[in-house]
C-alpha cells in the first residue's frame, strides 16, 4: 500500500515575508471561505456587497475595516434582480468614494445556479478559472441546493467543492446564508440554519443580529482574535445606501436578555399559569434552553410550578 507523503514541521513553507495574512483587516482573512450569517432583513447582502466593493475598490468596508488585498470579485445574487443589485452597488460604491464605472465586480447573471448539480459547479469552476477573483460571493446559501440543509451528509459536499475552489485558485469566499428566526439569544455560528458544517467550515464568519431596534455585528476567525457587538446602522442619504459603523460614545450599549429574564417577564405578565411549551413558543427559545432556565428559577424560587403550569412566585 502506497504511504502518505509527508514533511518535517521544519521543513514546511514559510510565510513570504511582509506576506498580509488579511483580505480586509480585522473583517475577513486572506483566501479564507465563510459565511456572512444572520435573521432575515438583518443586511446580510448590504454586509456581502459593502465587502464586495471594499476589495474590488481597495476601499475600507463598512468604512472602517481598510483592505488588504485587491482585486476582481466575482458574485452571484440569487435572489435580488439586476437593477436592485446595480442600486446597492452604486451606494455602497458612493458611500465608500469609489468611482461605480470602474468597480471591478463582475455579477453572475444565469437565472438559477445548483451547487448540487455538477455541470453548475464545472460552469462555476471555469469562471473563476477565467475571471481569477479575489473574492467570490454567494447569497443567499438557500438558493444555490436543493438538497437537506440539516443532513451533514449532503451539506458536506457542496462546502467541501467551495473550499476547492478557494483551494485551487487562491480565492476567499462568502457565503450568505440564514440564521434560524427567534435564535438571535444565541452565538451567531451555533443560530445559523442547517447543518453545523456550516459553522465549522468558516474561517472567517461575520454574523449580524438585531437587539430591540440597534443591529449588531460579531466577527469570528479561526486564525485571528474575534469581536463581539460592533453595532452598525444602515444609512440612507440618497444616491448613498450602506451599512455603517455606529461609534460607541453615540449609543448607548444594549444589554440582551438571559433566558430565566426573558421567562420570568413572560410569567409576570401571564394571567394564568403557562405550560413549558406555552413559555418555549412565547420567548422562542429552544426546549433545552427553556427547561433548564426553568429548572433554576424553580431552585431558586422565583418561579412556582404546579399541576397547571409556570407561575412567577409574587413573593
Amino acid at each position: 500500500m502506497n504511504t502518505l507523503p509527508t514533511v518535517r514541521a521544519a521543513f514546511l513553507a514559510e510565510p513570504q515575508k511582509g506576506e498580509q495574512p488579511w483580505l480586509v483587516e480585522g473583517l475577513w482573512m486572506r483566501e479564507a471561505v465563510g459565511i456572512i450569517g444572520g435573521e432575515p432583513k438583518c443586511g446580510k447582502s448590504f454586509l456581502a456587497l459593502d465587502l464586495a466593493v471594499a476589495v474590488a475598490a481597495g476601499k475600507p468596508c463598512l468604512r472602517r475595516f481598510p483592505a488588504r488585498q485587491t482585486g476582481p470579485v466575482l458574485l452571484y445574487a440569487a435572489e435580488d434582480a439586476a437593477p436592485i443589485v446595480r442600486q446597492r452597488l452604486e451606494g455602497i460604491a458612493h458611500a465608500a468614494g469609489a468611482d461605480f464605472s470602474t468597480l471591478d465586480i463582475h455579477v453572475i447573471t444565469v437565472p438559477t445556479l445548483r451547487l448540487d448539480r455538477n455541470e453548475h459547479c464545472q460552469a462555476l469552476r471555469a469562471t473563476v478559472a477565467q475571471l481569477r477573483p479575489v473574492l467570490l460571493v454567494l447569497d443567499p446559501f438557500v438558493r444555490l441546493h436543493a438538497i437537506d440543509e440539516n443532513a451533514a451528509g449532503e451539506v458536506a459536499p457542496l462546502l467541501g467543492f467551495l473550499r476547492s475552489l478557494q483551494r485551487d485558485h487562491h480565492a476567499a469566499v462568502a457565503l450568505v446564508h440564514h440564521a434560524r428566526k427567534g435564535a438571535g439569544h444565541e452565538r451567531g455560528g451555533q443560530a445559523l440554519r442547517g447543518s453545523s458544517e456550516l459553522h465549522a467550515w468558516g474561517d472567517s464568519n461575520l454574523y449580524l443580529r438585531r437587539l430591540g431596534q440597534n443591529l449588531y455585528l460579531s466577527l469570528e476567525h479561526r486564525a485571528a482574535p474575534s469581536v463581539d457587538r460592533l453595532q452598525l446602522a444602515l444609512c440612507a442619504t440618497p444616491p448613498t445606501l450602506a451599512l455603517a459603523v455606529v461609534e460607541k460614545d453615540t449609543v448607548e450599549p444594549a444589554q440582551e436578555a438571559s433566558a430565566q429574564q426573558r421567562l420570568e417577564q413572560i410569567l409576570a405578565q401571564a394571567a394564568t399559569p403557562l405550560t413549558q411549551r406555552q413559555l418555549r413558543e412565547a420567548a422562542r427559545l429552544r426546549a433545552s434552553n427553556v427547561s433548564d432556565a426553568l429548572a433554576d428559577l424553580v431552585a431558586t424560587g422565583r418561579v412556582t410550578r404546579s399541576a397547571d403550569g409556570y407561575r412567577i412566585n409574587s413573593s
